[in-house]
């Protein structure tokens, strides 16, 4: 009788939507660490000294790009034959393609990981190592760095409607600093200790295989942002905790292929995030609470886009 194979530790997923440089460089630091854009990047952030020999789980990578027209696919089937590639050819949103890569995973564990992401030798062990230790975990969260090594807010309470009026409508360019505003990003600690937390960014998120099976895959309904907020949600619903990982770090550039559509981007995050509000909030609260929080997320969601379109006029007027 032929030998099984072994079932791998994790699955890592990374979801790409014509970001091919920087999917690369993700992937070169799963595979050869050693390449120099992934040392500079290490070594900006503060990481260089941080990394392990190797990591000392069993790895699957996989690939799901989200209908690319930039050749990623061809590049990671090119230069990457270690990881499997599902080509979708049609752009499904963030929820949706993760949800195609689980489908497809193997491990015990399956981690959403961004294509603009750089993890160092040693992260990914440490996130399951951790995770084998917190069984009441449905999720894992490491510790997000900026590119210049400053701290990224990947852990958050969730929004309450104070958060929501201050965070999410017009009255956020007045409340930056606000008691509101530092619950939600839970700027109120050092986030150098293993915590509990509401919940955890997509951008490198452990999924234990059970909690998943018994909470459901991603909503789909959220073509953008908001998915991993709703996960954790859920999560809690249903007796499971969010753990954040500090002893795990990652580099994260933020919205390099959300970038390539401004306007569009602001649009769907407001659209998620009153999603959020009305399938976990609204059927127990009264109508014109209901209105003002659709209301105050439409003007913000104008006021951005048209600020960001002003923005983009005054670069190419000063070129």
């Amino acid at each position: 009788m032929a030998k099984q194979p072994a079932v791998p530790d994790i699955t890592i997923c990374i979801l790409n939507w014509n970001a091919k440089g920087y999917l690369a460089r993700c992937l070169d630091s799963l595979f050869h660490p050693e390449e120099p854009d992934v040392q500079e990047a290490l070594e900006r952030a503060g990481l260089a000294g941080e990394q392990e020999p190797a990591e000392a789980v069993s790895i699957d990578v996989l690939v799901v790009d989200n209908g690319s027209i930039d050749y990623s696919a061809d590049m990671v089937e090119r230069r990457f034959p270690e990881a499997r590639l599902i080509r979708t050819h049609h752009n499904f949103g963030f929820a949706k393609g993760n949800n195609i890569g689980y489908l497809a995973s193997a491990g015990r564990y399956f981690l959403m990981l961004n294509s603009d992401t750089v993890a160092p030798r040693g992260a990914i062990s440490r996130l399951v190592r951790f995770a084998d230790t917190t069984p009441n975990a449905a999720f894992v969260g490491p510790k997000v760095l900026n590119p210049d090594g400053s701290l990224q807010y990947s852990c958050r309470r969730f929004p309450n409607l104070r958060a929501a009026l201050v965070r999410n409508t017009p009255l956020a360019r007045f409340a930056r600093d606000s008691a509101a505003v530092r619950d939600y990003l839970m700027t109120d600690w050092c986030h150098d200790e293993p915590r509990e937390v509401d919940w955890l960014s997509g951008c490198c998120l452990l999924a234990r295989r059970e909690a998943v099976e018994r909470i459901g895959l991603l909503d789909e309904r959220f073509f953008m942002y908001c998915e991993d907020m709703d996960w954790c949600y859920r999560a809690q619903e249903a007796g499971w905790s969010s753990v954040y990982f500090p002893g795990a770090q990652i580099v994260h550039e933020v919205g390099k292929s959300s970038d390539k559509l401004p306007r569009r981007m602001i649009a769907y995050h407001h659209l998620s995030m009153y999603k959020f509000y009305r399938k976990h909030y609204g059927a127990h609260a009264a109508w014109p609470i209901r209105a003002a929080v659709a209301g105050g997320l439409a003007a913000r969601a104008v006021t951005t886009i048209l600020s960001t379109h002003l923005m983009r006029l005054r670069a190419r007027w000063h070129r």
